[in-house]
């Protein structure tokens, strides 16, 4: 190393300890246990950050980030270093213009698969695609889609506190899945409204009875309800998503050909896997010893004569 680069970090070493820190709720292992938190962070990785990500783990459980607000198009976190001022990072991410999310919002609307789920706060892994296929993919597609920036003097792209940040970022659409909405400009409040006001209108519903979808499954006569009638219907063109894909090739049967074989399997079921054959007691030939406290030894034994009489009987 240069002494100009000596001279440039002489000054870095261990983090300074935040009290009251952010700290990520992962200890060991992965971040995120979603599936939109886990795609977000292997998006960011296929684009050949995986090593430089990692980077930023530590400082991410140490409780590093002192802040992190998520608004439309802009995430800014407040991090803090080996100086005595914490650094400033901000990650943008366009957010889609009004008319791509009218177009969005009205094809989450057409399938009642889609509202029960949002409404029921979550979001179902088929909203991936209907994202794409509407022109707006809810992940960036490339490294250039985002603009990172933090004020400490690392010139890596992302630094370890870009990276803490991020790994922040996946545990909050954790803990809130409409907050990766919200970065890609839709509140939660605003989404959900207009999806009961487009339910409403296209099934002659009304808001209050369509908020109560997320307690019962959706149906296939649900999602024919809430398509829009008349010519309006040729317009919303959206994939086939749950048990709709799954039967959507079956050829419709008469209902007097059906009633005979209603309690019947439509395919013939596998045969019943073969269990090990062992004896009563080996469980208690796995288990150690119990404490003397509650029998000991001896307890094991009448136990084992118990199990074994048990299994001649």
């Amino acid at each position: 190393m240069s002494g100009t680069a000596r001279g440039r970090f002489a000054d870095y070493g261990r983090p300074r300890r935040v009290d009251g820190g952010l700290r990520a709720r992962s200890t060991r292992g992965a971040i995120g246990r979603s599936w939109w938190s886990r795609r977000f962070l292997e998006v960011l990785e296929s684009f050949a950050l995986g090593t430089r990500l990692t980077r930023g783990r530590s400082y991410a459980r140490a409780g590093q980030v002192v802040s992190l607000e998520i608004a439309p198009g802009m995430v800014s976190a407040v991090v803090q270093g080996s100086r005595a001022q914490p650094y400033q990072v901000r990650i943008a991410l366009s957010p889609f213009p009004a008319a791509l999310w009218s177009r969005i919002e009205d094809e989450l609307a057409a399938q009642a698969f889609f509202s029960a789920r949002l409404l029921a706060g979550d979001l179902p892994a088929e909203l991936e695609e209907l994202f794409a296929a509407a022109g707006g993919p809810l992940f960036p597609a490339g490294i250039d889609e985002l603009v990172q920036h933090c004020s400490c003097p690392d010139f890596a792209v992302p630094c370890k506190h870009l990276a803490a940040t991020f790994y922040l970022l996946a545990e909050a659409f954790d803990a809130d899945p409409f907050q990766l909405l919200h970065w890609r400009g839709r509140a939660r409040a605003e989404l959900l409204d207009r999806l009961r006001a487009l339910r409403a209108a296209a099934g002659g519903t009304d808001g209050a009875a369509d908020a109560g979808a997320g307690d019962r499954p959706s149906t296939a006569d649900d999602a024919a309800a809430s398509a829009p009638a008349g010519p309006a219907a040729d317009t919303v063109d959206v994939p086939a998503v749950g048990a709709a894909r799954a039967v959507a090739g079956l050829p419709p049967a008469p209902l007097a050909e059906a009633v005979d074989r209603f309690w019947l399997p439509p395919v013939p079921l596998p045969d019943r896997p073969p269990s090990l054959a062992t004896g009563p007691d080996l469980l208690l030939r796995q288990l150690g010893p119990p404490a003397p406290a509650i029998g000991g030894p001896g307890l094991v034994e009448r136990l084992r004569r118990a199990y074994r009489a048990l299994g001649g009987s």
